[in-house]
């Protein structure tokens, strides 16, 4: 079925990114990045189904090349940290044909890219997997209407109350950035994930498919569930050969925990309205009596009627019809007696207190999962770190500049790996850090692991709690049903009475 993602990042020349490399990786081509010198070979790379190149008017048409557009970027940008491009990475409805896809990308990346004078490269993905994606290469700099590279921002000074420069202890005047182009707002990011969203749900619409994506959270869908981790190309594919892995099994174990909320809560939910209707018809019906009605007097009431029903049939099912109904009766009055219930109100009170005992459960399960994919992340970077470091420290031990670039195309999956997992905790962990704690990590993820099975089992628990309420609700309504004829004869002997 459809689903939603989109992630947006930053090439960045500070993070041992090259635009060039990566726009050589998404296509499927071999380029050679002409600011390092370094070629990109990715002809044998599988899945590519799809490339293009859209372009503002004001581009230089050499721009459609993707050699010369990227490495026009990667030689313009002199900075050793400078941002080179931004990326979008999106999942496409499976629902929808290849053409439709690609026209569904390319309108996305015109409305909304290409409108705003970006250059924009996307590559359509799909390796028969069930995960058909593209990824989305947008430039950074503003285009002039000469087709040069312009200013992405300015400085401007900083006055004081008096429209005067602000003067700094080391001298120079204070300064600001000013953005000249806007990409960089951090709303856009919103923006464009719901405008995926939006063209998504047209496209679905338009070839008759009932699917729809949503760009929101679970939390702003008002969806109280658990959030299911992203699963990936490399667990996807071990998943389909039969191999279990720990994202898989995490999003087995949270898919199971979300559909006994679900069930809870929809139990819930209907005895909460089947109260609710027995009060509102109580409080219409002033010849009742004003307190709650006594269940174990109901529950009592419920055997005789069972027992006169089954009158008409022979005595041996009489017998076993009754010893069963005995029992059904008995559980529910050792239920109700055990949670002190005696009447409606309080059984009212019972479904708030089993209602809020699930929520609890289900946000003590939503912290430790959110944990748990933390550590997940946390350890697979953490062995690719120590794994791939020794290919890093080789790479750079080379100090012929011609060897360093083969062993670095030998190697690059293994290279990229360890930079990916470099970077990622870099992010993540305090500074000073110089041992990675992968088995503290190990041991606490087994720890939440088994704080989630032990919840998982209450959670059942209460399901259980609940289904035992709902066999009390049927036997009460049968009894409720039985009352009605002999309460209407009572009120019209009054209603004689009184005339």
């Amino acid at each position: 079925m459809a689903i939603y993602h989109c992630n947006i990042s930053i090439v960045s020349r500070g993070k041992g990114k090259s635009a060039v490399a990566a726009a050589a990786y998404r296509s499927g081509e071999k380029i050679t990045n002409e600011w390092d010198g370094m070629t990109h070979d990715y002809t044998r790379k599988r899945g590519v189904v799809h490339t293009e190149i859209l372009l503002p008017p004001h581009a230089p048409p050499s721009f459609s090349d993707r050699a010369t557009l990227w490495n026009s970027v990667e030689l313009y940008e002199k900075a050793g940290n400078a941002q080179l491009a931004r990326e979008i990475d999106a999942a496409l409805p499976i629902e929808l044909s290849r053409e439709e896809q690609i026209r569904l990308v390319r309108e996305y990346c015109s409305s909304q890219f290409v409108s705003r004078g970006m250059c924009v490269d996307f590559a359509i993905h799909d390796t028969d997997s069930g995960n058909p994606h593209c990824h989305i290469m947008l430039t950074m700099r503003p285009l002039d209407e000469r087709g040069a590279w312009a200013a992405k921002s300015k400085k401007e000074y900083d006055l004081d109350e008096n429209g005067e420069r602000i003067r700094l202890p080391s001298g120079r005047y204070k300064t600001h950035k000013v953005d000249l182009t806007g990409w960089n707002d951090k709303g856009n990011a919103l923006l464009w994930r719901k405008a995926w969203a939006d063209i998504s749900n047209a496209y679905l619409e338009r070839a008759g498919h009932p699917e729809r994506i949503d760009h929101r959270s679970n939390a702003e869908r008002g969806i109280d569930e658990l959030p299911t981790v992203h699963m990936g190309v490399a667990a996807c594919q071990m998943e389909k050969k039969g191999i279990a892995t720990e994202k898989g099994e995490l999003n087995r174990n949270i898919q199971k925990a979300n559909r006994l909320i679900r069930e809870i809560r929809a139990q819930i939910g209907k005895l909460k309205e089947w109260i609710g209707e027995l009060f509102k018809a109580r409080e219409t019906a002033p010849e009742q009596p004003p307190q709650s009605p006594g269940l174990a007097n109901l529950l009592m009431k419920y055997l005789s009627v069972q027992r006169e029903k089954s009158r008409k049939y022979s005595q041996s099912w009489q017998r076993q019809h009754a010893a069963d109904e005995l029992k059904t009766v008995a559980k529910a009055v050792n239920y109700l007696s055990e949670h002190g219930i005696s009447t409606l109100d309080e059984l009212d009170a019972a479904l708030s207190s089993v209602s809020d005992k699930a929520y609890s459960i289900r946000e003590g399960m939503k912290t430790a999962e959110q944990r748990m994919k933390e550590l997940q992340k946390l350890m697979e970077y953490g062995r690719n770190y120590q794994t791939y470091k020794p290919i890093q420290d080789e790479y750079r031990q080379i100090r012929w500049k011609g060897k360093q670039e083969k062993f670095a195309e030998a190697r690059r999956a293994e290279l990229t790996l360890w930079d990916a997992a470099n970077r990622y905790l870099h992010a993540h962990l305090p500074e000073g850090v110089k041992t990675l704690p992968i088995s503290a990590w190990e041991k606490e993820y087994t720890a939440l692991k088994a704080q989630r099975e032990a919840e998982y089992e209450t959670l059942k628990d209460t399901r259980a709690e609940v289904a035992e309420l709902q066999k009390i609700r049927k036997c009460v309504d049968i009894a409720l049903r039985a009352d009605q004829p002999a309460q209407t004869q009572s009120r019209t002997k009054r209603q004689e009475q009184e005339r």
